[in-house]
């Protein structure tokens, strides 16, 4: 199994944490959030994860390289698989769908795949998960959550077969209270609802120009596990107390 875990952000909203640091590499319990990421990725299976960069791009490929080349973790005494790292650095920032499309080719060996936003914080069961988006046959899966401020997330109307029947980035009056977690997976066939003429626009963001077009296309998977977005000082902060989140060492 592949993964695209998108860890490129500027993290503006954690400065100053992250005038010099990279939020994927920001602290949570002592452990960089990159490496919970990592390590939840292999006890699930997923063999090779692409990780893209921009700010500060040295200090990740440093940890990788380094820090987490030398990592051993260890459960009953066994090592806990670790999927194998293709970095791509953004000289600038393609945006979540342009990250996916510039590494289309990465995927194209008819897998599906997870798409999944580094400054989340989780114990979601991709496991689980993955087995849903294989059962519906459909292009995508939309993982979900129910959001205490609609108006800030993407929110998703669903029917009763858990169909995605609308979605709207950041809307003015909600339909609904189901979030996009940022934890998705799909197959090949999403390319087919990007834009015409993707290729040439500017920062391709999923919420806003990808996801929409999947109306009708994807089901929503409710994740019932611990998740928690650390992009904000904030969240930060309160995340520093959560150890539920944590792949059990």
């Amino acid at each position: 199994m592949k993964a695209f875990l998108l860890s490129a952000g500027l993290g503006t909203r954690l400065r100053p944490l992250t005038n010099e640091t990279p939020k994927c590499l920001l602290p949570i319990g002592g452990r960089p959030l990159l490496e919970i990421w990592l390590e939840l990725l292999g006890l699930y299976g997923v063999n090779e994860a692409l990780v893209n960069t921009h700010w500060y791009a040295d200090k990740v490929e440093r940890f990788l390289s380094a820090d987490y080349a030398d990592y051993t973790d260890q459960i009953n005494n066994e090592k806990r698989p670790k999927p194998n790292i293709k970095l791509f650095y953004e000289e600038e920032l393609l945006g979540s769908g342009g990250t996916l499309l510039a590494n289309r080719e990465w995927v194209a060996d008819g897998q599906s795949f997870f798409i999944l936003y580094g400054d989340n914080l989780t114990n979601v069961d991709l496991g689980k998960m993955y087995e849903f988006h294989l059962g519906h046959g459909l292009p995508f899966t939309l993982g979900v959550f129910r959001a205490d401020e609609p108006k800030r997330c993407g929110i998703a109307e669903v029917d009763g077969d858990g169909v995605v029947t609308g979605f709207v980035e950041k809307p003015e009056e909600p339909r609904s209270d189901l979030a996009a977690a940022g934890i998705y997976v799909a197959d090949q066939r999403m390319f087919d609802f990007f834009p015409e003429g993707a290729e040439g626009m500017g920062p391709l963001d999923l919420g806003f120009d990808v996801i929409p077009r999947l109306v009708g296309h994807m089901k929503a998977y409710f994740i019932e596990e611990f998740l928690m977005d650390i992009g904000t000082a904030d969240s930060y902060r309160k995340a520093q107390n959560i150890s539920t989140c944590a792949v059990s060492r």
